[in-house]
């Protein structure tokens, strides 16, 4: 099969090197243009380019005006599919009518629901069992099209939002050549050539993620504190204050589910493992600690450099 690749991210690198492995022909990588990121401001590529460039694939950037000059560089590949994974533009009918087999998405949640850019983080901080990935014929809606396949697995207790991504990278990958597979091999009715239309009262939103997220409120009960810490994880992490400084939460747990009584954000104990912090019902233990522009520590470490007193009041 000819396949016009569109990603940009870490998560959409494992489709990419599916297809390159499934020996479809990558005529086309589409990407973001690189950007200037870190301290010294360096412009650095995305980490599909840097993976199409890698397995000798010709990349283009689309830019905030290039949807003209990218469609028709897509039509002169003439692919049979043209396959979305964490691209970062609307696909308008010009390009979505190219491709004979249609523009496939790969979406990292269970649609309708978590529809939008940040599904896994939105899972997590909402306190979801499950999460999954969809592959989905894209229409001119916003994750709005017909799924043509679906996989779910169950979120770990202690999973954060870069771990779960890591693993549904794996396998949206592998379900996303099962399904160009079985688009090519002529069992597409086995699958319905379709899709399934969407459910729309099921339908969540799950918007760009902002720094406005990051204040812990600790009058919240010890375990949504908690899904908003791993929910956070990488970025843009949790964050709370002592005093007038700023700490970021990096790894935390349910110490207890009994309320102390105490204002939450007080600092009731520390222990080998970190603190334990009041919350407006339970407990949280903090385990991981990091000050701002500094490397992220265990509690301990922290705590050695940064003693943190019982009594201590963390803020939002």
């Amino acid at each position: 099969m000819r396949i016009v690749f569109m990603g940009s991210p870490e998560f959409a690198v494992p489709t990419l090197d599916a297809l390159v492995e499934s020996r479809a022909e990558v005529p086309l990588v589409v990407t973001q243009p690189d950007r200037r990121a870190g301290r010294g401001r360096q412009l650095e590529e995305t980490a599909v380019k840097s993976a199409a460039r890698g397995h000798g694939l010709p990349v283009v950037e689309w830019g905030a005006r290039d949807a003209a000059r990218v469609t028709q560089l897509v039509r002169d590949a003439a692919p049979d599919a043209v396959v979305v994974t964490a691209f970062g533009h609307i696909l308008r009918q010009p390009l979505l009518d190219a491709p004979r087999l249609g523009c496939l998405n790969l979406h990292a949640s269970l649609l309708p629901r978590w529809r939008g850019v940040a599904p896994v983080h939105y899972a997590i901080m909402h306190g979801d069992a499950w999460s999954g990935v969809s592959i989905m014929r894209m229409d001119a809606g916003v994750d709005t099209g017909p799924v043509l396949a679906q996989r779910a697995v169950a979120i770990e207790p202690e999973e954060t939002a870069g771990d779960l991504l890591d693993r549904l990278a794996g396998l949206g990958a592998d379900l996303m050549v099962r399904t160009l597979r079985t688009l090519e091999s002529g069992a597409a009715q086995q699958m319905q050539l379709a899709g399934t239309p969407q459910n729309e009262t099921g339908a969540v939103y799950a918007p760009k993620l902002n720094r406005s997220l990051s204040p812990l409120r600790w009058e919240r009960s010890a375990v949504k504190v908690h899904n908003q810490v791993r929910g956070l994880q990488p970025w843009p992490g949790a964050t709370t204050y002592l005093d007038d400084r700023q700490i970021k939460i990096t790894g935390a747990r349910p110490w207890s589910f009994h309320t102390s009584g105490d204002e939450p954000g007080t600092v009731l104990a520390v222990v080998d493992e970190g603190l334990c912090v009041a919350c407006g019902e339970g407990v949280l233990l903090v385990t991981g600690l990091q000050n701002t522009g500094k490397k992220p520590m265990t509690a301990a470490e922290f705590l050695r450099g940064c003693p943190i007193p019982v009594g201590a009041r963390l803020r939002s």
